[in-house]
């Protein structure tokens, strides 16, 4: 085959599945296919599912589960406890005077478990709040010069995780994966607080009755 017409097939092949992708994506996603193409036999631990979907999702879960266990351990003698009190923390930095409950919904949190965690993080003296001038109701965030010590600390363990948990991952393997997962990330996250008050099987026909699913 002419190689100008087996590059245009692979466009159209790629541009059909990722309509928003750029050129870029293009070539590291055949880059990072024809790696992959060579199946060294080894696969991830435990049970495997029946199904190239369920194993997508159980790699993505273990990887979760690894990359909180390995923060808590980064945070030992930092100040925090645990990988969520840092992304609190990095939240309030990050948007200088946020709402309280911005600050738990923007992390993925029940407002119940987020409001105690933002408590304790005021008790131990690293967050202060106020009433919004806007709506007395409603809080708002800010780090003290205690939290932005220990957020600073604590975000040098955090990049050395990051640089030790992708260390073995090629820049352009992680490229490819961003934008391979960033759209279900970014629906779900749009949708997880009306999800939570529906049922399961509400959701799963709302969004699987869709026509023009593409695989």
């Amino acid at each position: 085959m002419n190689k100008t017409v087996e590059l245009v097939n692979l466009w159209a092949v790629f541009e059909a599945k990722y309509p928003n992708g750029s050129m870029e994506d293009f070539f590291r996603y055949q880059l990072v296919s024809k790696r992959e193409n060579i199946d060294d036999g080894k696969l991830v631990g435990g049970l495997l599912p029946s199904n190239t979907a369920g194993l997508l999702l159980k790699i993505i879960g273990r990887i979760s589960r690894l990359h909180s266990m390995y923060s808590n351990m980064s945070l030992e003698e930092t100040g925090l406890n645990q990988i969520e009190e840092f992304s609190i923390l990095a939240t309030i930095d990050a948007y200088k005077s946020p709402r309280k409950t911005e600050v738990i919904f923007d992390n993925l949190m029940e407002l119940s478990s987020g409001t105690d965690m933002v408590n304790r993080l005021i008790k131990r003296g690293y967050v202060t709040e106020h009433a919004d001038k806007e709506d007395k109701r409603a809080k708002r965030l800010h780090l003290t010069p205690a939290g932005s010590t220990v957020l600073s600390k604590s975000r040098v363990r955090i990049l050395q995780l990051v640089e030790m948990m992708t260390f073995d991952m090629h820049a352009e393997d992680q490229k490819i994966c961003i934008q391979l997962l960033k759209d279900t990330e970014i629906k779900f996250s749009g949708r997880w607080q009306k999800d939570k008050i529906s049922t399961f099987d509400t959701v799963y026909k709302e969004i699987v009755s869709h026509t023009g699913k593409k695989h």
